[in-house]
């Protein structure tokens, strides 16, 4: 299972105004494991950098006088992310300049979307937390990922960032260590079953005292109103 962790940054907010791709960085999931394989780029967009937008991502219009343009390395990136599902936070924005980005580079090129299949953290965010805040920096804070070097937005770490969010909110990541590509197991989790054995002390069982249970009770009603009346947790199952 091969999966691509995307983010670009931009001039502007919108294509349809002229905006371009600025930067775009990726990296590599293979069977769920982060690889060393992954794909950066600075892109000279042709036209001047919001002043807004400088102050998201710091990245200038001097500093990208010399690097390529997108039909530079179209080809390359395309051949990167080809069959690969792409992991997006807010997919319809970076969907929408690089479909705005391939449309200018060649009229009959297909859209991003037609090349890979999608899945928007963001929309799997708001499914498991509704309510609540939802950008990169909350659900850092959230799931105790670190972006302590994310002073500015930048798209490959914020790629790497993502990525860890990513495994944390689709679960069963135990590692998030570079898979080993020599065949030593280095950087692989331990999946080996763990035998259970007579002499094992019994499992001591903590329960939950009444602030416990009343906290718990709060966040569920929380959610139950966030949700229109939708949290299963509160509902009546009979089988």
């Amino acid at each position: 299972m091969r999966q691509i962790v995307l983010d670009t940054e931009t001039t502007g907010l919108e294509p349809a105004e002229g905006h371009r791709i600025i930067e775009i960085g990726c990296v590599e999931l293979i069977d769920r494991r982060l690889t060393r394989n992954s794909f950066h780029q600075y892109l000279q967009p042709d036209r001047e950098i919001d002043q807004g937008a400088v102050q998201v991502h710091g990245i200038t219009d001097e500093f990208l006088r010399d690097k390529p343009r997108f039909a530079d390395i179209a080809e390359d990136f395309i051949g990167y992310v080809r069959g690969a599902e792409l992991i997006i936070h807010n997919a319809p924005f970076d969907l929408g300049f690089l479909n705005h980005e391939l449309g200018l580079w060649r009229e009959d090129a297909e859209p991003i979307d037609k090349l890979c299949r999608i899945t928007d953290t963001l929309v799997m965010a708001r499914s498991l937390h509704p309510g609540q805040r939802n950008s990169l920096d909350a659900l850092c804070k959230r799931y105790e990922v670190d972006n302590s070097q994310r002073d500015l937005h930048g798209a490959l770490l914020d790629a790497e960032i993502l990525a860890d969010l990513y495994l944390v909110m689709s679960g069963g990541q135990i590692s998030l260590a570079l898979g080993a590509r020599d065949g030593s197991g280095a950087g692989r989790a331990d999946t080996r079953p763990h035998r259970l054995t007579a002499q094992r002390p019994p499992l001591v069982v903590v329960r939950a005292d009444a602030e416990e249970l009343t906290a718990h009770q709060a966040r569920l009603t929380a959610i139950d109103t966030a949700s229109g009346g939708e949290c299963l947790w509160l509902k009546t199952w009979t089988c």
